[in-house]
C-alpha cells in the first residue's frame, strides 16, 4: 500500500471530511424521506381526538407537524449562517405551546404540513453544501449544535421515534 497522508494539505483533508459530511448527508436525507412515507402511510388512520394521560394520535400528528417546521427552519436558518445564537429551551416551551393549537386542526391538514415541511428539509439536506451543515449555533448553556445536528437528531429520529409511537398506538 502507497502512503499518501504525508503529502496531505489541511485542504485535503477538509475536502475528505466534506466527501464524508456529503455521505452522511444524502442517509440523513433518505432517513427522512423514508420516515415522511412512514408517516404519509399511516395519516389516514389518524381521527381526531385528545387524550387523557397520553397523547392521542391526533396529539402526537400535531406535535410532529410543529417539530417538522421547527427544526426544518432551524437547519436552515444555521447552515444559512442566518442564525447562530439559539435559545433552545425558550424555544421549544414556545413549540409545544403552538403544538396545543395545531392540535385543534384536523388530522389531515397536519399530515399535509408535516409531509411538506419534511419535503423541504429533504430539499435542503440534498442540495446543501456539505461546510454548511457544519455552521454551528451557540445554546443558551454555551454548547454548540450543528446544523447536521439539528436535522440528525430532533429532526430526523425524534421524527422516526413518534413515527414508531403513532405504529403502536394504531396497531389493530
Amino acid at each position: 500500500m502507497k502512503i499518501e497522508s504525508t503529502a496531505f494539505t489541511p485542504t485535503d483533508v477538509q475536502g475528505f471530511m466534506d466527501e464524508f459530511l456529503d455521505h452522511e448527508r444524502e442517509l440523513l436525507a433518505d432517513r427522512l424521506e423514508k420516515a415522511s412515507a412512514r408517516l404519509s402511510a399511516l395519516g389516514p388512520r389518524i381521527t381526531s381526538g385528545h387524550g387523557d394521560a397520553e397523547w392521542s394520535s391526533h396529539e402526537v400528528l400535531a406535535h410532529i407537524a410543529v417539530l417538522s417546521k421547527f427544526y426544518g427552519v432551524l437547519v436552515h436558518k444555521i447552515s444559512s449562517g442566518q442564525m447562530t445564537e439559539l435559545n433552545l429551551l425558550e424555544n421549544v416551551n414556545v413549540r409545544d405551546v403552538f403544538g396545543e393549537q395545531m392540535a385543534k386542526l384536523d388530522p389531515a391538514e397536519l399530515l399535509r404540513m408535516a409531509i411538506s415541511d419534511h419535503r423541504r428539509s429533504i430539499d435542503t439536506l440534498r442540495t446543501v453544501e456539505p461546510r454548511s451543515l457544519r455552521r454551528a449555533a451557540r445554546l443558551e448553556d454555551g454548547t454548540m449544535l450543528t446544523a447536521e445536528e439539528i436535522a440528525r437528531l430532533p429532526l430526523v429520529a425524534h421524527l422516526e421515534l413518534h413515527i414508531e409511537q403513532l405504529e403502536k398506538s394504531l396497531e389493530p
